[in-house]
């Protein structure tokens, strides 16, 4: 077994070094999340370790990379089939790094500066037909009138926010009651980055939301949804309980909670919402990504084409 040379053992522990303080460095001025730190760490060991077997040793440092050993790992990356978000996820770590080093004067300029980052690939959201999710919610109604209990009155409650709303996960998690207004038929929801957007509350949720309030008994008198302790529903609990819903009508297809928030922005443009206002309701940052749900408004543009234009109906 061959051992590594102390100058190389001493140039590994300083490209460790530099590293550890750029996490630290996100995780104390950046002030991201344990999860996002946890991934810079996975990402960059993984690039050092590529570094070294391209180079063909480990006697290098950081300001010791150019720009021709990042689009190698790129196309490493690529050569093994990741998907292009990871890809761009492992390209964005290298590149806040470097911006890291170069920002604390450890190397002249980030070699990770002028490569691109790839275009993501364009998957269609799965989403519910309307048919199916009318089904799915007049169901879920009749179900938890029956029951009558706080968790089926829950369950039916959630799907009809989602649906009626096109809130995000982490959204309906962090809702209270007072973001909640059935009297306007509003719910504020707080999106992400902090951004607060009011979204409208159709009847049918409303009545959903009343008919679960009135019956959810004691807990934390914040939160607009509990578990059967009376803590905030955890993001496990709500999608399980939603997915176990929408199991009836998926016919070998995974739906999650997010396929009612595709659904929503796709029932909608079909139906003639413009754009711009399903943004708004989605609480995208830019138009690109609402665009994706356009896809499924072909059938209503030939149903406008055939109503509208003089020979479209012959």
């Amino acid at each position: 077994m061959t051992r590594t040379s102390a100058p190389a053992d001493a140039r590994a522990r300083a490209r460790r070094a530099w590293v550890d303080d750029f996490l630290r460095y996100a995780r104390a001025e950046r002030r991201l999340s344990t999860r996002t730190v946890s991934a810079y760490r996975r990402d960059l060991d993984q690039f050092e370790a590529f570094v070294s077997g391209y180079e063909g040793t480990h006697d290098w440092g950081w300001a010791d990379v150019h720009r021709v050993s990042i689009r190698s790992f790129m196309g490493d990356l690529e050569l093994r089939r990741l998907k292009r978000s990871s890809i761009a996820r492992k390209l964005a770590a290298v590149r806040a790094f470097f911006a890291f080093l170069q920002r604390t004067d450890r190397v002249d300029s980030s070699p990770a500066l002028l490569i691109r980052t790839p275009r993501k690939d364009r998957t269609l959201p799965s989403f519910l037909s309307e048919e199916d999710a009318r089904e799915l919610l007049d169901s879920a109604g009749e179900a938890a009138r029956r029951d009558g209990s706080a968790v089926a009155l829950r369950r039916w409650a959630l799907l009809e926010l989602l649906y009626s709303c096109g809130l995000r996960l982490a959204e309906v998690h962090g809702l209270d009651v007072t973001a909640v207004d059935r009297g306007t038929g509003q719910v504020r929801a707080l999106g992400k980055g902090g951004k607060e957007r009011v979204v409208p509350l159709g009847r049918r949720a409303s009545e959903a939301l009343g008919a679960y309030f009135g019956k959810r008994g004691e807990g934390d008198s914040r939160a607009a949804f509990l578990s059967v302790r009376g803590t905030r529903l955890s993001r496990r609990q709500i999608q399980r309980d939603v997915t176990a819903q929408l199991a009836r009508v998926a016919d070998g297809e995974r739906l999650t909670t997010h396929s009612l928030r595709h659904s929503f922005a796709t029932h909608l443009l079909d139906r003639g919402a413009d754009l711009v206002s399903v943004k708004e309701m989605l609480g995208h940052a830019s138009l690109s990504t609402t665009r994706i749900y356009t896809h499924t408004s072909v059938d209503r543009l030939k149903r406008v084409h055939s109503r509208a234009h003089p020979r479209g109906g012959e």
